[in-house]
């Protein structure tokens, strides 16, 4: 967990994408999710974690639906979404959070 802190004390907006692979609509957003990673360079970090490998971290953040899509900015929590988005859409709300 301590190791989780470190990845959302960021000074730029930090996307986290909460999936498995298993689930089609995580996979699904696999796509989406480079491209916003390219698109925002380094404006923002984007992390993929995979609940399946990081149980105590999803149960702790109360994940159920999948994707489940975080933002955070300097350690604190800003948006929240669960379900697919199209890229355009996510890089607006993340670039909101710059």
């Amino acid at each position: 967990m301590s190791k989780f802190g470190e990845l959302i004390d960021a000074q730029v907006p930090v996307l986290l994408d909460f999936f498995t692979e298993w689930n089609e609509p995580s996979i699904a957003m696999n796509e989406v999710i480079r491209h916003v990673a390219a698109a925002l360079g380094d404006k923002a970090k984007v992390i993929k974690i995979d609940i399946d490998k990081n149980q105590e971290l999803a149960e702790a953040l109360r994940i159920k639906g999948l994707p489940t899509l975080m933002i955070y900015k300097s350690g604190q929590m800003v948006w929240r979404q669960s379900g697919e988005l199209d890229a355009n859409t996510l890089i607006n709300i993340v670039k909101e959070q710059a």
